[in-house]
């Protein structure tokens, strides 16, 4: 009989990490859930809920009602697998529709109450990345590939070798979409298939020759699209399941036999993809077209693989969003020992800082040290105006690993680090809150101004205190006196704040 007293090795094993990624996408939201074991990553657990979000938006780009209310009601669900899961531990990325939406920091609003992880709204290049490196992943191929990632709302295509993109582009062409578009009215005849594939070529000529000079060795496809044709045709007795266009052309001549969308039956298409199946044969055809494709093959990794590997990576301190900071850096010709002085003091201020346990976001203090950094990344253009300069840079820059919101936060912080504080300017941001995000600015604009001088001299200690929209900073005594250039500089900013209806106090 086993002593309950001397636990057996195996209790006393470390436990494994558990680390789960969500995937709202326009036509269906996906939850992976994986244990992180040494080096590899295991998954534990799918879910899957088809909601085809984007037939949710109208013309006007607001998501209606009751798409709200089906992405809402998917995460109530979503939201009892992750129960007990940390915040650190679960990435959620929007995709194309919530891209799209005018209204969708209601949806996030709404979401937040239902699950407190944060949901991450990505740029179309971010999510062809994310999807690029669940692929790399899962295919450890080195020869060069294109990935294809056919989904409701947007297509992405990459090329790249191992785990390295050599070019990434994401285009306004799914499933969903074009199913509105040229399908709707549920007939199955050439005029329609003829139209979605022309629409569908023009999206793509503005890429496919940059493409087809690159060149590759092979063609991954990716997700529900792709993964339905691939089902079709092995029902079909191509037990090889590859897509080939004249395979496609066949089973468009197929589909049009049933003259309408209600009666098309095929062996292997699953009955939920039947509505937007027509819509994704058409553009796949049409993508062979544009790209002088000889054959896809079918890659089961997708872009919530990809945000399980980005976390991963993460975990092992390999954050992709380094290496894009460090590298823009370099491109603008940055002044780093500046950029160091900058993000220094701009730290040590906010260190200071008796924040709410509810706005101790881990990464606001990360996304303060980038901000810092890149601050200055407008003086490539010219000096007046730079910090203008440097926001228009950073929030529409392709910045791997960063979300919009990230990307839109950097750029807030750029565009207010000096000269009026025109808040009103603001640009709306989904995940952050502006009273985490003042904070922020008054760190970067009193970190600006103390480095003003641009000198090697080390700073002395400086405190600060708040008390709601009024900061004081503390001195040592007699070193105001003795830096009369920067108390002017102090006094400049005194006025900013005053202006905006803030405070700032300075004394020693």
């Amino acid at each position: 009989m086993q002593n309950d007293n001397h636990p057996t090795q195996a209790f006393d094993a470390p436990q494994p990490r558990h680390i789960a990624a969500l995937d709202l996408g326009s036509n269906s939201f996906h939850l992976v859930i994986a244990r992180v074991i040494g080096q590899r990553l295991q998954i534990i657990g799918r879910y899957k809920q088809r909601l085809q979000l984007a037939s949710g938006l109208d013309s006007q780009h607001n998501l209606s009602q009751a798409a709200i209310e089906r992405g809402l009601a998917c995460l109530t669900m979503f939201a009892e697998r992750l129960h007990g899961f940390a915040p650190e531990n679960v990435r959620i990325a929007a995709t194309y529709t919530l891209r799209q939406a005018r209204n969708a920091d209601i949806f996030i609003r709404r979401a937040e109450a239902i699950m407190p992880y944060p949901i991450e709204i990505i740029a179309g290049t971010e999510e062809a990345r994310l999807i690029y490196l669940g692929v790399a992943h899962t295919e450890p191929e080195h020869d060069k590939r294109l990935v294809i990632d056919v989904g409701g709302g947007s297509t992405e295509l990459v090329i790249g070798s191992g785990f390295e993109t050599d070019i990434i582009a994401s285009k306004h062409i799914g499933c969903v979409s074009y199913h509105q578009t040229f399908f709707s009215d549920g007939k199955l005849n050439h005029a329609n298939f003829a139209a979605a594939q022309l629409a569908a070529r023009q999206k793509l000529e503005t890429i496919a020759n940059q493409y087809k000079q690159l060149g590759w060795q092979k063609v991954l496809g990716t997700s529900g699209t792709i993964k339905a044709i691939r089902a079709v045709f092995i029902a079909q007795g191509h037990h090889d399941g590859v897509i080939t266009q004249p395979r496609l052309q066949q089973l468009i001549t197929t589909m049009i036999g049933y003259k309408h969308q209600q009666q098309l039956v095929l062996a292997g298409l699953p009955p939920e993809r039947q509505p937007v199946f027509a819509a994704g044969v058409a553009i796949v055809s049409a993508i062979f077209s544009a790209f002088d494709i000889t054959a896809i093959h079918f890659s089961n990794a997708a872009l919530r693989e990809g945000l399980l590997y980005d976390m991963e990576q993460r975990f092992r301190h390999c954050d992709i969003r380094s290496q894009t900071a460090t590298a823009m850096a370099q491109q603008y010709n940055i002044d780093m020992l500046q950029a160091q002085r900058v993000k220094n003091t701009a730290l040590a201020l906010y260190a200071q800082l008796p924040q709410p346990a509810t706005d101790k976001d881990p990464n606001l203090t990360t996304l303060l040290a980038w901000g810092a950094l890149l601050h200055e990344v407008g003086l490539s253009i010219s000096y007046p105006g730079f910090h203008r300069h440097s926001a228009y840079i950073l929030r529409y820059s392709a910045m791997p690993g960063f979300s919009v919101d990230q990307q839109t936060l950097l750029a807030t912080l750029a565009r207010f680090q000096r000269k009026r504080l025109k808040l009103d300017e603001m640009p709306p941001l989904t995940i952050y809150k502006r009273k985490q995000v003042y904070p922020l600015i008054r760190a970067l604009r009193l970190a600006v101004t103390l480095n003003g001088q641009r000198s090697t001299a080390p700073q002395p200690t400086i405190g600060v205190s708040v008390n709601n929209e009024h900061w004081q900073l503390v001195f040592p005594a007699n070193w105001l006196a003795a830096n009369t250039l920067l108390a002017a500089d102090l006094a400049t900013e005194q006025q900013y704040w005053h202006k905006a209806g803030w405070k700032l106090t300075v004394g020693e």
